[in-house]
């Protein structure tokens, strides 16, 4: 089965647009903040969790608005996204993501072509990485089994704590990962340390997958 062009192009849009927002709002963060990183962070999770909500309800109802690798194989493992979807949304989940990032550099006028210079490595990273891709998996799957109305501002509100709870500030999805890397900016990570991050970031979307079944399971 054909997968439908209308929601490979909503997923590449989607990813795009978030992760501009993501990086953007850093670098707007970093500008504005006087050397205040706790505001840098702020002003960047909230804006972040205000492009995610829009961004949800924006595409949602033509792809599912995934914008995530780990959520599309989870969606699919589950049953609630068609396995036609999985190679065309991972293709262009991590170009859109990659081409977001470039947007953002083009918008302030900084180079496109870059790689970031922030280390984050530790085991305390990482397992922040599993936590909040554990808890985001979790929410998705239990949101969408229950077609919850509300899912679309849970899963911002999420992100928004998670930037805060979490020693990482909340990747939790390979594609932002890798994208990130080519951004020597307030949200970047050096992409020595990626591999790391996306491996937890795996692990704890299994974690998620095991803990719905056992939720669900009657």
């Amino acid at each position: 089965m054909r997968v439908a062009a209308p929601a490979v192009i909503a997923e590449a849009i989607g990813t795009t647009l978030l992760l501009a927002a993501v990086v953007g709002s850093g670098i707007m963060a970093e500008r504005l903040s006087g050397g205040n990183a706790g505001l840098a962070l702020l002003a960047n999770a909230i804006a972040t969790g205000g492009a995610l909500f829009a961004l949800i309800v924006m595409f949602a109802p033509i792809s599912g608005a995934h914008f995530n690798p780990v959520v599309t194989l989870a969606l699919t493992v589950r049953g609630a996204s068609g396995r036609s979807r999985l190679l065309p949304f991972l293709a262009v989940q991590f170009a859109g993501a990659v081409l977001g990032v470039w947007l953002a550099h083009l918008m302030f006028d900084l180079p496109i072509l870059q790689a970031s210079t922030k280390l984050r490595s530790g085991l305390g990273q990482w397992v922040a990485e599993a936590v909040a891709t554990f808890g985001l998996v979790l929410l998705i799957l239990l949101g969408v089994r229950h077609k919850s109305p509300s899912l679309p501002a849970a899963i911002a509100a999420y992100i928004v704590a998670a930037y805060w709870f979490t020693a990482s500030t909340s990747f939790a999805n390979p594609a932002v990962t890798v994208a990130r890397a080519l951004s020597n900016t307030f949200a970047g990570i050096a992409p020595a340390d990626a591999p790391a991050f996306i491996a937890a970031q795996i692990a704890g979307s299994l974690l998620a997958l095991a803990a719905e079944r056992t939720l669900v399971a009657r």
